[in-house]
């Protein structure tokens, strides 16, 4: 073991920025997403909010009949993004292999020994200065540090080692292994398994009869083994999006808008680090767990939008098989630096390009969510009605 593996989350993110912003609202139960119509959704909630039951993606007007006292405030996402750059900024300070999960989570490799220290420095250093609980979860590999993270939670730190995982981890329910929602955990307690040490003895046939490939991978959970690395952001030779939907989803329109949700993300990140991509791979999961890639090369390097989606929904059209769906991503690969070149000079190409230059300024300082295209207005109008 060469380093040791912290996965440091910023608890309740958005809600804790709003209640170290306004000292009013400390102590009191916080809900923030949209309005409180019927089409609202919570996107995060305080830990006073939870205790009445509020989660993330409940409809915001029923997380109001459970904490009727709660303050609901809108999604400011610009705000959000600069404070986790300065959390990023505290962590480079300790090691400069991070990798960013997202906007409130982060990988980082430390030296082996030190991780326990290091997550503690690291804690005391973003309470200090930005006013924001951190919960670390310290290990030798991504997997046991994040099981440790959750463990940590609300605002604490936890260390599991390998040496740790039959006498911690095998007791507890299979559900607290990443993958495992409440589809893939009634099939496993349909066939008796339960805990995650009942996964260490189940047949490798019948994890797959259950799970398809993920129950090999999953058996590899139960045993604490994870042999992924850490992807530093200076190391990164690919932009992928991906979403696990809420439910199950069979419309193939709603999947075809969210691929553009993706490939718009995407789209945007190889623009804001001047890259572009000869390769789009599609992943998709079905609601069986069993997952496939599909990759197409294109001829010409690309940051486009539109040429990211095409290539993404032409796979998914030919490879997407029967409903229903579970996950759906759209990754970015074989980078080379430096803008796209139109091959038709005053085409089509440079005038997207132009509005693309102009969509970016808008979400760079308003947040990715200010504006859409139309494609997506599937995709909200099905979320908000669920």
């Amino acid at each position: 073991m060469t380093s040791d593996i912290l996965l440091c989350d910023l608890d309740a993110f958005f809600a804790a920025v709003e209640q170290h912003d306004h000292p009013e609202y400390r102590g009191r139960p916080v809900i923030v997403g949209g309005d409180p119509g019927a089409r609202g959704v919570v996107s995060t909630c305080s830990y006073e909010a939870r205790k009445y039951g509020v989660r993330s993606a409940m409809p915001v007007r029923r997380a109001l009949e459970l904490c009727p006292k709660a303050v609901l405030l809108p999604v400011d996402i610009r705000r959000y993004r600069e404070v986790s750059a300065q959390v990023m900024e505290v962590f480079h300070r300790f090691t400069p292999d991070i990798e960013a999960v997202s906007i409130d989570e982060a990988y980082l490799a430390v030296k082996a020994g030190r991780g326990v220290e290091t997550a503690a420095q690291i804690r005391d250093a973003v309470r200090m200065e930005l006013g924001l609980p951190v919960s670390v979860g310290v290990s030798g590999n991504k997997l046991l540090a994040k099981i440790a993270c959750e463990m940590a939670k609300p605002d604490g730190l936890k260390a599991l080692w390998p040496a740790d995982v039959p006498a911690v981890l095998w007791p507890l329910p299979v559900k607290v292994l990443p993958g495992v929602g409440p589809r893939s955990e009634e099939k496993l307690t349909g066939a008796g398994i339960r805990t995650v040490g009942d996964l260490t003895c189940a047949p490798a046939s019948l994890l797959k009869a259950l799970l398809g490939e993920f129950g090999a991978t999953l058996r590899n959970y139960a045993h604490g083994l994870d042999d992924r690395r850490l992807v530093p952001v200076h190391q990164v030779k690919s932009v992928s999006e991906e979403t696990t939907f809420p439910h199950d989803v069979a419309e193939r329109e709603y999947v075809w808008s969210v691929l553009m949700e993706l490939a718009e993300g995407v789209g945007y990140r190889l623009r804001k680090k001047g890259l572009t991509a000869r390769t789009i791979t599609l992943k998709l999961r079905y609601a069986d767990f069993r997952t496939i890639t599909r990759a197409r090369t294109l001829a010409c390097a690309t940051d486009r939008d539109t040429v990211i989606y095409k290539a993404a929904r032409e796979l998914f059209d030919r490879h997407g098989g029967t409903p229903p769906w579970r996950l759906i991503g759209v990754r970015a690969s074989n980078l080379t630096p430096g803008e796209q070149l139109s091959l038709v000079p005053s085409g089509g190409g440079e005038k997207e390009r132009e509005v693309s230059r102009a969509l970016d300024g808008l979400r760079a300082r308003y947040g990715r969510e200010m504006v859409w295209r139309a494609r997506r207005l599937v995709v909200k109008e099905k979320d908000e009605r669920t």
